[in-house]
C-alpha cells in the first residue's frame, strides 16, 4: 500500500500492522505450547485465526502483506531458511485456497470450511517444500495424518476466527466485506 494522507488508508495500514503483530505473537506462543499429538510437526495454526479474519475484513492484497510479513517475522524469530521455505509455501497455498473459496464461492462456504480448506492446503505446500529440500515424493506417505491434523486444526482456527471476526465486527469499526459470519 503505498503512502498517502487519506486518514482511511492510515487507518487500513496500521490495523494491518497491528494483525500481522498479532499473527506474529501468536506464532511465538504456539512455538511454546508443547503440542503432543501423533502427528510430528502438526501445529495448531494460531496465527491463521488472523490471516482468515485479515481475509475477511480486508481482502487479499493486504492479506498477502500480512502473511508475507508474519512468515518472514516468524521464520526470522524462530526458525532457519528452511523453515520460511515450509511456512511460506503452506501459508501461501493456504491463503490462495482460501482467497478462491471466499471471491468464487460467493458465500456458499462457512467460515470454519475454508479455515479446514486452508489448514489441508497449508500441509501441501509444506510436503510439497519438504519434497523439493529432500528430493523424493515419498514424503507424501505422511499426507494422510496431515489431512486428518489440517482438519481438526481448521475447526479450531476456523471457530476462533469467527469469535474474532464477530468481536470486531460489535466494535464498529470493522465490516468484513465478505458476509460469511
Amino acid at each position: 500500500m503505498p503512502w498517502s494522507n487519506d486518514p482511511q488508508a492510515l487507518r487500513r495500514l496500521t490495523v494491518i500492522a497491528i494483525l500481522a503483530s498479532l499473527a506474529v505473537v501468536l506464532g511465538i506462543v504456539e512455538a511454546m505450547i508443547p503440542f503432543a499429538v501423533a502427528v510430528p510437526g502438526a501445529k495448531l495454526g494460531l496465527g491463521n485465526i488472523v490471516v482468515l479474519v485479515c481475509l475477511l475484513f480486508f481482502g487479499g492484497r493486504d492479506t498477502l502483506m500480512l502473511l508475507i510479513v508474519k512468515t518472514l517475522l516468524t521464520a526470522f524469530i524462530l526458525g532457519s531458511f528452511s523453515t520460511f521455505l515450509f511456512s511460506i509455501l503452506g501459508a501461501l497455498a493456504s491463503f490462495l485456497a482460501m482467497l478462491a473459496m471466499l471471491r468464487l464461492g460467493r458465500g456458499s462456504f462457512s467460515l470454519i470450511s475454508i479455515s479446514i480448506v486452508g489448514g489441508i492446503c497449508h500441509n501441501l505446500g509444506q510436503l510439497t517444500a519438504a519434497s523439493w529440500v529432500l528430493g523424493t515424493t515419498k514424503i507424501f506417505y505422511y499426507l494422510p495424518f496431515l489431512l486428518a491434523a489440517g482438519i481438526a486444526t481448521g475447526v479450531v482456527v476456523g471457530i476462533a476466527a469467527g469469535h474474532l471476526g464477530a468481536a470486531m465486527s460489535r466494535s464498529g469499526w470493522f465490516r468484513p466485506i465478505r458476509d460469511i459470519m
